[in-house]
């Protein structure tokens, strides 16, 4: 019997017709996404959901979709997809990553012209009969200088056209690497340099803890006076009513967004301000990206029901369903590893070294190698995964390299990755226990025996007496309960780390106290996807 596909939001027909080619059945009801109780009754029929931003793929969909084996989201963003209910149910969402760069970022660069040149008002006040010449006086951008916050996919294309239009770009990525900057054309400089030198200045980041609202008041009251703003990529990452008042008092010339802190944005403070042109999420909204996206989706997905291959997941490592059943533990591993190292890690990494040592050096080590740089850049991109990964890195500049050796040591197999920066080198191993319990076996050359979980504190500090029982009141005063606490040290009296397996997220609260009592170098709490 052949799958059932069902396309509940807008897609072209040449997708349609894709699947139609595969001999899928494909059931297409454009408008059914927005139906949540029709779109409830009917789900559990289908084997693939393909759809856009409209639908909604909430834990209670997932719940009725009893034969949904994939989520093919004609897009990048998967924020209307439950992710985790899904990958409970095992069921596959994917997205399409690529296809719609182009459009976004020659959208920010029409909203930099439009900005520039207050094209909008001056188009609505020629409509109402008027001729207002003097009243709507722009600037070039030729010889202007573009900040531009984050260098990825976008943020890149960004940088390459503002260099044809003869600005001088200037960029802030953590991730950017000195090389990779001077090959793009562009400056690599810090956040509070770019907003003190940068002309207009455009976001290109996903929102994250560590990106939201990154111009801050008191970063948007440190840009140089005129400046205009950009936002073509995530609400949430300006504090819009403090640029709202910079854009009355005159110190921000102007703002162009496309993306807002709550959608659809009926309201808000940047609304009806002179030299404000606001765009309703349009970003990918041309003809070739929503085709493009569209035809992405449908061959992936035809791909993975017809032939198994996995392609642009976000919550499953591109592997044969045998390799799968071996590897299972040691993909989690991998990611692990990486997401440790990327916590950790906040300045551009120039190199990854990964060493497959004994069993797990038989297996495919292009797939565990994607698992650990998707660990490793989810802390600067969440929506990447293991196959978009070494594309963001290759990208990056940042150079992958792997070995593999027979068993070395006391384990049947381990896996040890290195990141290498201006700065330092930063390693971590790990192995597979017969339980199939991935677990941390050494950090920074230090041994340890650390269970991997959701919640986690790493610290560091002199070997001296008292650690343990400041770490142990300090979280107990703070209503933080450890599960598991794992010590390790260089020698005696040289450094030592501890790693910590927590029942809960550590409060902030929590890591200002230990940093209060002066007996740690570092305070880290991490996070790890242990489902």
């Amino acid at each position: 019997m052949a799958p059932r596909v069902l396309i509940s939001d807008k897609l072209s027909d040449a997708a349609v017709q894709i699947f139609k080619d595969h001999g899928i059945d494909v059931d297409f009801q454009p408008d059914l996404g927005k139906d949540k109780d029709k779109l409830l009754e009917v789900i559990g029929q289908y084997d693939g959901l393909a759809i856009r931003s409209a639908t909604k793929a909430t834990e209670k969909i997932i719940a009725a979709a009893d034969n949904l084996k994939v989520i093919g989201r004609a897009g990048i963003g998967t924020d209307n997809i439950d992710k985790d209910a899904a990958s409970k149910k095992g069921i596959i969402v994917m997205n399409t990553p690529f296809g719609n760069m182009i459009t976004t970022a020659e959208h920010a660069i029409a909203m930099m012209f439009a900005v520039a040149r207050q094209i909008p008002e001056a188009s609505a006040s020629t409509h109402a009969g008027k001729w207002e010449k003097s009243k709507f006086m722009g600037v070039e951008l030729t010889g202007k200088t573009l900040g531009v916050i984050g260098a990825g996919n976008i943020g890149g294309i960004v940088c390459d056209r503002a260099r044809g239009l003869k600005m001088k770009v200037v960029a802030y990525d953590p991730f950017l690497g000195e090389e990779k900057a001077e090959k793009m054309g562009v400056e690599k400089v810090e956040l509070d340099e770019l907003l003190t030198r940068a002309d207009f200045i455009t976001l290109h980041v996903p929102l994250t803890e560590t990106t939201k609202n990154i111009l801050s008041k008191e970063n948007l009251e440190k840009t140089k006076k005129g400046v205009r703003i950009i936002n073509c990529a995530r609400g949430g990452l300006v504090d819009e009513a403090a640029l709202a008042e910079l854009l009355k008092s005159g110190h921000v010339a102007g703002a162009a967004f496309d993306v807002f802190s709550e959608e659809p944005a009926t309201e808000n403070p940047l609304f009806n301000l002179p030299n404000v042109v606001c765009t309703p999420h349009l970003g990918a909204a041309t003809t070739e990206a929503q085709e493009n996206v569209a035809l992405q989706v449908a061959e992936q997905m035809s791909a993975y029901l017809l032939t198994g291959a996995v392609e642009n997941a976000l919550n499953m490592p591109s592997v044969t369903a045998e390799e799968a059943k071996v590897m299972g533990p040691w993909l989690k591993l991998a990611g692990h590893i990486g997401s440790f190292i990327g916590q950790m890690t906040d300045e551009p990494i120039k190199a990854i070294n990964i060493l497959y040592d004994g069993t797990v050096a038989g297996m495919n080590l292009e797939a565990l190698n994607c698992g650990v740089v998707a660990g490793i850049m989810k802390k600067a991109n969440p929506d990447v995964n293991m196959v978009s990964a070494p594309v963001v890195a290759k990208e990056r500049g940042i150079r992958i390299s792997t070995t593999n050796q027979d068993k070395s040591g006391a384990f049947d197999g381990y896996i040890k990755v290195t990141v290498v920066t201006d700065k330092r080198e930063r390693s971590a191993a790990g192995t597979v226990f017969s339980d199939g319990k991935p677990r941390f076996i050494q950090i920074k050359g230090i041994n340890v025996d650390a269970e991997v979980g959701a919640h986690m504190l790493y610290t560091t500090n002199q070997d001296v007496p008292g650690i343990i029982g400041t770490l142990g009141a300090t979280l107990g005063a703070n209503g933080v309960n450890i599960a598991n606490f794992t010590l390790g040290r260089a020698s005696a009296g040289a450094e030592a780390i501890a790693l910590l397996y927590l029942d809960g997220p550590l409060p902030v609260e929590a890591v200002e106290a230990l940093n209060a009592t002066g007996k740690f170098q570092q305070v880290k709490p991490l996070e790890f996807d242990v489902a």
